[in-house]
């Protein structure tokens, strides 16, 4: 139990590695907030880790989106009172060769892969230093 009453919000919650890192946390003791924009495999995970004795919950998060990444970060400090862990897993690949790709689709790329993690960062890191 190294992670004990530890609070971790985990974005890009819902599958692969993120689903694989929150399981893994919520084993080792974490407090697990999967931060996901797919309801239906967050919640499936958040049930899952209960099940097993565990402590989630689920947070619809777009991570580019700076009043998301807010809420986020106010609903996690309200129900625990602080965040210890941020792991910034949330990301996207657009499905279409470059000659092919609008900018559009390379945005939403950019925004989330990289502004998320900014976003994400800077709001967890201002609670962390308080």
């Amino acid at each position: 139990m190294r992670l004990k009453n530890k609070v971790a919000i985990i974005t890009g919650a819902a599958c692969g590695i993120g689903r694989t890192t929150a399981l893994t946390f919520a084993r080792e003791g974490a407090n697990v907030v999967a931060a996901d924009l797919n309801d239906n495999a967050a919640q499936n995970l958040v049930d899952e880790i209960t099940a097993q004795d565990g402590t989630a919950s689920f947070e619809k998060v777009d991570v580019a989106d700076p009043k998301d990444v807010h809420k986020m970060v106010e609903n996690t400090k309200e129900r625990h009172g602080k965040i210890d862990i941020l792991v910034n897993n949330a990301g996207i690949v657009a499905d279409a060769r470059l000659i092919k790709m609008e900018l559009e689709q390379w945005q939403r790329v950019i925004d989330v892969n990289l502004k998320g993690v900014f976003l994400c960062g800077q709001a967890v890191a201002r609670v962390m230093e308080t």
